[in-house]
């Protein structure tokens, strides 16, 4: 019983579509940050190293960037209302999930190999369907009604 609520309520809170991003890319990631009580939009570009969860509402991409000399990583969970929008820049080739391993290197050694891919095709959403399963359950819903003039003759 609790398992199923908790699907449920985590289904609630999934975002209707999500770009497929993948370990290897470089993504261009706008966020919402609040500062006093105005929103405003900050945008991190960076290689994505990591990708958890990849099915579920708590799916997180971990981007990596490297600012003065400075390496930053900033870990941002896909279905969070904060995360305005997400674009793939360019994909990158690699045979791994995790690739911690570019947290060991600099300059030439961190680049990774591009893959050629049709940048407008992959940052578009795919089209908002509306659930099946509410308009079936709108339809029996209607069905199970008895008109008025059925109750007024009973």
């Amino acid at each position: 019983m609790s398992f199923e609520l908790l699907k449920m309520v985590g289904d609630a809170q999934k975002k209707k579509a999500v770009i497929d991003v993948r370990s290897g890319d470089t993504v261009r990631v706008s966020q919402k940050i609040k500062e006093g009580d105005k929103f405003r939009i900050q945008v991190f570009e960076g290689t994505v190293i990591r990708v958890d969860r990849k099915a579920s509402h708590t799916e997180r991409i971990v981007v990596r960037k490297v600012t003065s000399g400075v390496g930053v990583e900033k870990s941002f969970l896909m279905h969070s209302p904060l995360v305005e929008k997400v674009e793939i820049v360019r994909r990158g080739k690699v045979r791994r999930n995790n690739l911690r391993y570019l947290r060991d290197r600099s300059g030439k050694s961190a680049r990774l190999s591009q893959k050629d891919f049709d940048r407008h095709a992959v940052n578009e959403l795919p089209a908002e369907e509306e659930a099946p399963v509410a308009e079936a359950a709108e339809a029996a819903a209607e069905a199970t009604e008895v008109p008025a003039e059925e109750k007024a003759e009973a």
